[in-house]
């Protein structure tokens, strides 16, 4: 029994820290899909659902969705801090998502790696010229670095120019997204020509 709290609580703990990846973290990942009922179980308590995407292998903790109607529901207070997207990195987690699908559609590596000068030229093709090229490519990588931070884009080792995009990102830009995902950059590229980064 001493042995399965301990693997429950290692597993809980990784989860608290952000993203538990398969890849990563082969060991742990066995153990949380055998125990994804007891995860389920312990997170649920402090207000959070565990969320596993098996195909992609990737888990991580969110907020239990409760609604206003839901009478038997305690409302606790929130746990997970909730970020709010700006416009430039929204459009940055649309287009590395819709490398994703471009990926998958070609049957290419299951990885979707990207240079530094891609990302430019991705984010440049929605915003409008500009006199200040160095000042858009300033804020061009303050976006970079938000999805760092975010665990949506990371770094390879030992490589400062390429970029892998982290499966997560499927999960944040879902199927809802995807359906219309074209007419949403044409909303981003509109937008863009007329707001200043």
């Amino acid at each position: 029994m001493t042995q399965v709290i301990a693997s429950l609580s290692h597993i809980v703990i990784q989860l608290m820290k952000g993203v538990l990846y398969q890849d990563k973290h082969p060991e742990l990942w066995v153990s949380l899909l055998n125990m994804q009922s007891a995860i389920r179980d312990y997170t649920r308590v402090i207000g959070l659902d565990l969320f596993i995407d098996e195909t992609e292998g990737f888990a991580f903790l969110r907020e239990q969705n409760i609604t206003d109607d839901d009478e038997n529901s305690v409302h606790l207070p929130r746990l997970v801090i909730r970020r709010p997207l700006s416009y430039f990195v929204s459009l940055l987690c649309v287009l590395l998502r819709k490398k994703f699908v471009e990926n998958d559609t070609t049957g290419g590596d299951s990885r979707v790696i990207l240079t530094h000068q891609q990302i430019l030229d991705m984010m440049l093709v929605f915003l409008p010229d500009r006199a200040n090229e160095v000042k858009t490519k300033e804020q061009i990588e303050v976006c970079i670095n938000k999805m760092l931070d975010f665990g949506f884009l990371r770094k390879l080792k030992n490589d400062t120019t390429n970029y892998e995009v982290q499966r997560i990102i499927k999960a944040l830009v879902d199927a809802n997204w995807l359906n219309n995902i074209d007419d949403k950059l044409r909303e981003y590229q509109e937008y863009g020509q007329h707001t200043a980064i």
